[in-house]
């Protein structure tokens, strides 16, 4: 009889050849190594002040939600993370989801569908993409920040609603959108805009309040944020920010959170605690920005404007042998590959956290210094 499944192991090994396959490493609690690898970008993941909340959560709503958030999976704790968010963020009202992921595909899905036209930037998060796809609406990608591409895309259409959707801050190489540029295209076209501010809340804007606040964009009423609660504020989730209207239409017509799971109180609880020290703590974000800065120069890549440093070596055998080499140093990096980005681009991806101490930058700069000399040659 055939094996059906005789095609994985094809697979398998055509992504060994191409220097593409993945492994999961499991790292243990406490290992002496330097992380430039997680996006705990403000180090909160193990603040004491986090985890307090996280617990305190478990001890008073359990271990899970227990439901959907429209059945039982939505508590008072839910409430009061999104109250804050979205006061945090300068939106009028927030809607927690159990990932980054599934506040994606809830929100493109439900703000779009059949007869509806969605511009998306080339380089978008796979969320989005994948968001895109289950959409049904009409798919149009252009160059990553070309306005001039949104625009004509938004001109030529004969669809009456519309969504243009982007990362604010690049997840692989940090670079920033244009969103002032984007909003007033889309505002001048009759769309909406979707930025997905993963990377850009806790980093980028005033205190951390992403480059949305940045760019004096927050709470306006055709702009729709998503964001990840599992990045800057160290703890697991999604959410979607945007006017009332919004929030109340994807309780009711968002899949990925009418058919999910609630997120579990530990998750929810920690990051509430975690959005009151960044509310406390406002000079988080610069330190992000300064300790990216000193990597990106021990790397001897541009400066960068996020806490992603991203380091561009081609062959994917070459990022996977510098990483390893880093390892061996001490040092835990990214290794980015195609998929996640385009062929020949392969690299190391650097992620710069808030608790970086100087002798830690230090030694960062030594090993990059000798891995990086020996990768590039």
């Amino acid at each position: 009889m055939t094996d059906p499944l005789a095609w994985l192991q094809e697979r398998a090994a055509a992504r060994w050849a191409q220097g593409l396959r993945r492994t999961l490493r499991p790292r243990a609690a406490a290992e002496p190594l330097i992380d430039l690898a997680s996006n705990d970008y403000l180090g909160l993941a193990r603040d004491p002040r986090v985890v307090a909340g996280a617990v305190d959560a478990v001890r008073t709503w359990g271990a899970g939600s227990t439901g959907s958030r429209l059945v039982t999976g939505s508590t008072e704790l839910h409430a009061e993370l999104e109250s804050e968010l979205a006061a945090f963020c300068g939106v009028p009202a927030a809607l927690v989801f159990s990932s980054g992921y599934t506040a994606n595909l809830g929100a493109v899905a439900a703000l779009s569908g059949r007869g509806s036209l969605i511009v998306s930037a080339a380089a978008s998060h796979a969320s989005l993409v994948d968001a895109c796809r289950l959409s049904r609406a009409r798919v149009v990608v252009v160059p990553t920040h070309d306005v001039v591409a949104v625009d004509a895309a938004l001109a030529d259409r004969t669809e009456q609603r519309a969504l243009v959707v982007t990362d604010s801050v690049g997840s692989t190489d940090g670079d920033l959108a244009p969103l002032r540029e984007l909003h007033a295209v889309c505002r001048a076209r009759g769309a909406v805009l979707l930025a997905d501010e993963a990377h850009g809340v806790g980093v980028r804007g005033p205190g951390g309040r992403g480059l949305v606040a940045e760019g004096g964009l927050a709470g306006q009423p055709d702009l729709v944020v998503t964001a990840t609660l599992s990045k800057s504020l160290g703890s697991q989730g999604g959410a979607v920010l945007g006017a009332t209207a919004v929030i109340e239409h994807l309780v009711d017509a968002a899949r990925s959170f009418i058919f999910d799971t609630g997120l579990a109180p530990a998750a929810t609880g920690g990051a509430l605690a975690a959005l009151r020290v960044l509310r406390s703590e406002p000079e988080l974000p610069t330190r992000v920005l300064r300790a990216a800065a000193t990597i990106a120069r021990a790397a001897g890549v541009a400066g960068p404007t996020s806490a992603v440093v991203s380091v561009v070596l081609g062959d994917p055998d070459r990022a996977v042998a510098a990483a390893a080499e880093c390892l061996r140093h001490g040092l835990r990096v990214g290794c980015f590959r195609p998929p996640s980005v385009p062929e020949g681009t392969s690299r190391l991806r650097l992620t710069a956290h808030a608790a970086l101490s100087d002798a830690e930058l230090a030694r960062v700069t030594e090993v990059l210094d000798e891995v990086l000399s020996g990768a590039r040659t």
